[in-house]
């Protein structure tokens, strides 16, 4: 008979012992996701979990078997109970186990029913008389099998068949998810490794080539001061070219390292008066600025903001030299202004020069990239990467404005809730 409607309710009797077992069910799941969400490896995941699921249903041994990487072999992964040797390993589509697995099927069957007579003959010498298979199923596909031994005659009702296909698919997840942490931590590792090994690299090659760049500068120089005379015009040119490229060897391996600092070196965090900055970098290009009539502009109020005082030095020198490098004959005024946007500080280096006008703005940013108006101006392409690192270890990013006019304007940000250090 129908269960009774009342009103908009449906009354369903539910027996004693029919509510202890559902609440002993739901108790498992529990308790298995629970372990199951704090376990990291796949060996504590599979030998755990089976440990809970004989506990539960009361049975003597157990076995967890993984596929394998080629798709055709199921290898033992956890054991309980049971000797495991001649167990190590199953063919897909070998005994129960390999059934289960191959047609994603809960199998309970009699250990003398098996087709493979030399198998049924081990487990039975090893005291099981029926074996139960669990498929274990993640995202659709089948991981391994849970195999559940004993020497006695069981039964299994339909909640339980379906509770031991649901705390499968938990172990399956649960293994997916530990073998994509244990991937991911390798690919960290190998990450770092070969970070580690670049910025070996790097300070090597750089030290490596300052010094020789610095030897050919001076051996030319030396030689053109004291042969200069004897050297016919080809000669001094050639001389020259020399110095010239020992000094850009010497400059690029100074950004080099500038780089790598501005990624790698401790940020020491503190309050900075911004027009503290503002006037050292004013003070530096002071020479440069009145021999080219270049005016000099900034915001009032410029505030008090916490940062790194040297790497912020550098992003500010960096963005004035460019100015001052690609602004061209026509270039009279840059400008540094400041506002506040949500969380963060945005400072930003304008100029009245020549204007910069590219399709991709953010390739700017990028390692040894270099616009086409830097054609014939010196540069190593790493001052504007170097911007962005220090931006983006202050919790802020750097970016060209666009749609100002006349003229480039740079400009980065900091985050405003960096804090100095106890």
């Amino acid at each position: 008979m129908p269960p009774p409607i009342d009103g908009t309710y449906i009354s369903i009797k539910v027996s004693e012992p029919q509510l202890r077992e559902r609440n002993r069910a739901l108790a498992l799941l529990l308790d298995m996701s629970s372990f199951l969400t704090t376990s990291k490896g796949v060996e504590q995941i599979l030998q755990g979990a089976l440990a809970k699921v004989l506990e539960f249903f009361g049975l003597e041994a157990g076995r967890i078997y993984l596929v394998d990487e080629s798709g055709s072999s199921l290898v033992l992964g956890a054991c309980i109970g049971v000797d495991s040797v001649g167990l190590e390993r199953l063919k897909i589509g070998e005994g129960f186990s390999g059934k289960a697995a191959r047609t994603r099927s809960f199998i309970a069957q009699h250990v003398a029913e098996l087709d493979d007579k030399a198998r049924s003959e081990l487990l039975l010498s090893k005291g099981f008389s029926i074996i139960v298979c669990v498929p274990l199923i993640a995202m659709d596909q089948v991981l391994g099998v849970m195999n559940l031994a004993t020497n006695r005659e069981i039964e299994f009702d339909s909640a339980q068949i379906e509770l031991l296909i649901c705390v499968g698919n938990q172990i399956a997840v649960a293994v997916n998810d530990a073998r994509l942490y244990e991937d991911l931590q390798l690919k960290v590792k190998e990450l770092k490794r070969q970070k580690e090994s670049i910025e070996f690299f790097a300070y090597s090659v750089s030290h490596d080539l300052k010094s020789p760049a610095i030897g050919i500068h001076g051996l030319t120089s030396l030689l053109h001061k004291t042969y200069r005379d004897r050297l016919d015009e080809r000669g001094k040119m050639y001389c020259d070219q020399i110095l010239k490229a020992a000094e850009q060897v010497a400059r690029l391996v100074d950004r080099i390292n500038a780089y790598i600092m501005a990624k790698e070196a401790r940020m020491n965090f503190e309050l900075i008066p911004l027009a503290e900055l503002t006037e050292a970098i004013r003070q530096e290009f002071t020479e440069v600025l009145g021999r080219r009539g270049v005016q000099w502009h900034e915001d009032a109020g410029l505030p008090t903001l916490v940062g790194d005082r040297l790497s912020l030095l550098r992003i500010l020198r960096n963005l004035v030299d460019n100015a001052l490098k690609y602004g061209g004959p026509d270039l009279s005024e840059i400008r540094v202004g400041y506002r506040e946007e949500g969380d963060h500080h945005i400072i930003s280096v304008a100029d009245d020069g020549v204007s910069l006008k590219v399709e991709d703005p953010e390739a700017l940013f990028q390692a040894f990239r270099r616009d086409d108006t830097a054609r014939g101006v010196e540069g190593t392409g790493l001052g504007l990467a170097t911007v962005k690192e220090i931006a983006e270890r202050h919790g802020g990013g750097a970016w060209l404005e666009t749609g100002h006019g006349s003229g480039t304007t740079f400009s980065f940000s900091i985050s405003r809730h960096l804090s100095v250090p106890d």
